[in-house]
């Protein structure tokens, strides 16, 4: 599986070897100085910030749902899923955010090392079928959603 099949042809998988290795590439392009082109996070944060809903779909970091969540979950999950880059301004989960500065190499390193896990254990890698905020997410949903979060910040630091 190198590509989605469906409207989403153009996005890669953060299953597909190759799709995960391009992904891993724009990350080692990052420096400690590198600086963003929109937002308020650092490179270090962002690294870290990139990590956490990995964390949750591996059963690592485990979130509650609450009643935004219940009411707006799905209209959320189904308006991200649209084919379009996330937008500039979308609100950060509290639970995401990075607050301090975090070391540039381990956070470097951490991403790094749960993107990698993508490839290597395929969908295994998923633990969590049931986002807490989206609800219940097929394997290609996480996929997607997972590409294209890693994708925007990326982007956000011009890689």
């Amino acid at each position: 599986m190198s590509t989605f099949t469906t409207k989403f042809e153009y996005m890669q998988s953060v299953f597909d070897k190759n799709g995960n290795r391009l992904l891993i590439e724009r990350v080692e392009k990052l420096t400690p100085i590198t600086l963003s082109q929109w937002g308020k996070m650092t490179v270090s944060q962002m690294l870290e910030h990139c990590q956490q809903p990995i964390k949750v779909s591996y059963g690592q970091l485990n979130l509650k749902p609450n009643l935004m969540s219940f009411l707006f979950g799905k209209m959320m999950k189904k308006k991200l899923s649209e084919p379009q880059p996330f937008a500039r301004d979308l609100p950060t989960v509290k639970q995401f955010k990075i607050t301090h500065e975090p070391d540039f190499e381990k956070a470097k390193a951490e991403l790094i090392r749960l993107v990698k896990k993508f490839a290597e254990e395929g969908h295994a890698s998923i633990k969590n079928t049931k986002h807490p905020f989206f609800g219940e997410m097929t394997m290609q949903e996480w996929d997607y959603l997972q590409w294209k979060h890693l994708d925007h910040h990326l982007r956000q630091f011009g890689v």
